[in-house]
């Protein structure tokens, strides 16, 4: 949904004397939380819709805009999302989600070693039932990981137990110039044609190069071996057998994706030299690998699940005691993603309602009278239209608020009402440039 013909008031970007002073900074994403106009809601997206006192003030108190996180060329994932949020350049550092999650793990990547994400997913049939095996849980993904860890795993084939139905693979010497389709994008297709082939051009390369020991054909020939014996082996898995008779989707295949090398990224102290301390709070391993690339620090939270029943509660509560001595938060909730994955739009709903009422008001209602002044940032990274089912790179819209900020006119957070803000439309590091001053 293009939002584009709505005027954009031009303005000169102004920040308070409040801003000479010493900062504290705090960016509340809230995963996928963006969506299109739905029928069923009178042509509203769910942020209009929705009941969210708390970005409505802040949005009335403070700026907004449009910010574009998907660069040009880039699939809109949540790893290139939350990347550009941050201000990093796409081109420059991007290396797949693999090599992110590794991070989080605990995976310290080896020159030569590519790591992919590697769901564990439903198979019905022919179809892609479900990226996520029925939201399987992690104590029973992990019996599954490293039973196929037994019987698949050698010196060049290592699988790592990661997050619910979020693992990873990781093959020595294999070349990350395959298409691979992430299984999200994909529900109730048929699987097959899906699966990993060579990147155009690279079909025909013969020998191995650069520092991989295998070519592209070889390693997504590889890849789905893997695959079609992963099927093999977990079908009559007892866990599965449990599963089916307790009327659950089976977890009865690996989806590798999203291949990379270890990145070459910049802690962010090194871009803003606000950030002397910095955490990252989020249930989800690729969040938490880009927070160790950025030099950030990894905040675990009791109840913290990456779906609609996490404990924002006790992620608000981190948030607050983390910028007790921290300058930079960043507060990470997966659950709007999730749901519109799901293209639930009652549940997307209830997860943007929860976030603005047990998140972001707490956070502001206790930062708001500090002495030293929290900057508070609030956005998505990317939309998740219910109706869609999977991401898209629409600009998303943003709010920034903190005490002495000049207001503009926009009165509620919203995909069209910010289309309306102070800040128009931004891309790469302007967001994280406006906010850092």
């Amino acid at each position: 949904m293009d939002y584009s013909q709505i005027s954009i008031r031009p303005f000169s970007i102004f920040h308070s004397q409040l801003s000479i002073k010493e900062m504290k900074h705090i960016i509340i994403l809230g995963d996928g939380m963006a969506d299109w106009p739905v029928k069923s809601l009178g042509g509203k997206t769910l942020l209009q819709a929705a009941h969210t006192p708390y970005m409505d003030k802040l949005a009335r108190m403070g700026r907004t805009g449009r910010l574009v996180t998907v660069a040009e060329g880039f699939h809109p994932g949540s790893e290139v999302a939350n990347m550009s949020v941050m201000g990093y350049n796409l081109p420059k550092v991007y290396e797949g989600r693999g090599p992110l999650e590794a991070a989080s793990i605990g995976v310290d990547l080896k020159p030569g070693e590519m790591a992919m994400r590697c769901n564990i997913i439903c198979i019905e049939g022919d179809l892609l039932k479900n990226h996520s095996a029925g939201h399987i849980t992690t104590p029973e993904a992990d019996i599954l990981v490293k039973y196929l860890q037994e019987k698949l795993g050698n010196e060049r084939v290592h699988f790592y137990t990661g997050v619910q139905y979020r693992h990873l693979l990781v093959i020595k010497g294999g070349d990350k110039r395959i298409d691979c389709t992430p299984p999200h994008d994909v529900p109730l297709k048929p699987y097959r044609p899906l699966m990993v082939k060579p990147m155009p051009g690279t079909e025909h390369i013969t020998r191995p190069e650069g520092g991989a020991e295998l070519t592209p054909k070889q390693t997504a020939d590889l890849i789905n071996e893997l695959i079609v014996r992963s099927q093999e082996l977990l079908e009559d898995h007892p866990l599965n057998l449990k599963r089916k008779a307790e009327g659950k989707d089976p977890a009865n295949s690996i989806w590798p994706w999203s291949p990379g090398y270890r990145p070459q990224m910049e802690p962010l102290a090194e871009k803003y030299p606000q950030i002397r301390k910095g955490s990252v709070i989020s249930a989800v391993d690729l969040i938490n690998g880009i927070g160790y690339y950025a030099g950030l620090r990894r905040l675990t939270v009791e109840g913290a699940t990456g779906l609609y029943d996490t404990n924002y509660e006790n992620k608000a509560a981190a948030a607050l005691e983390a910028l007790k001595t921290d300058d930079f938060v960043y507060l990470h909730v997966e659950a709007s993603d999730e749901a519109g994955h799901e293209g639930d739009v009652d549940l997307k709903i209830r997860t943007i309602e929860n976030l603005d009422s047990r998140a972001i008001g707490p956070i502001y209602e206790a930062v708001k009278d500090w002495d030293e002044p929290v900057a508070i940032a609030v956005l998505p990274d990317h939309p998740t239209p219910c109706e869609l089912r999977t991401h898209t790179a629409e600009p998303v819209p943003f709010l920034i608020w903190y005490p002495g900020i000049e207001p503009d006119e926009v009165q509620t957070f919203d995909e069209v009402a910010a289309c309306n803000g102070a800040y128009g439309l931004m891309k790469e590091d302007e967001f994280m440039n406006e906010f850092m001053k």
